[in-house]
């Protein structure tokens, strides 16, 4: 699949989520599924990087669609919302790039 622009992701997801009747959850409930989800993904890293191994027998997981439903639920929070992600993308960035630009070692070209 091509790369997708964040304007494509958000339409994306608002398309799938407009053929229901429900729409939208309200932001609570986005922000707990949000936790969920990034208890799941947690878990895997603990499993596949950590000290907590996998039960004998337990399907091994998926870290990028983890990932993937974070970055799902994160996109319906900003839809719901009205965001523009690249635009908050673009806002976080300058932040980091102000307020990190010394915090550490650069590399050498």
């Amino acid at each position: 699949m091509d790369s997708l622009t964040m304007k494509e992701v958000q339409a994306r997801v608002d398309e799938y989520i407009s053929q229901f009747e429900e729409g939208y959850f309200d932001p609570p409930t986005l922000v707990i599924r949000l936790c969920e989800e990034l208890g799941e993904l947690a878990r895997e890293v603990s499993h596949q990087f950590g000290p907590k191994k996998k039960k004998p027998g337990e399907a091994d997981g998926d870290m990028e669609l983890e990932i993937g439903d974070i970055l799902f639920i994160l996109v319906c929070l900003c839809n719901s919302r009205g965001y523009d992600l690249a635009d908050i993308f673009r806002r976080t960035m300058e932040k980091y790039e102000v307020r990190d630009k010394d915090r550490w070692t650069r590399k050498k070209n």
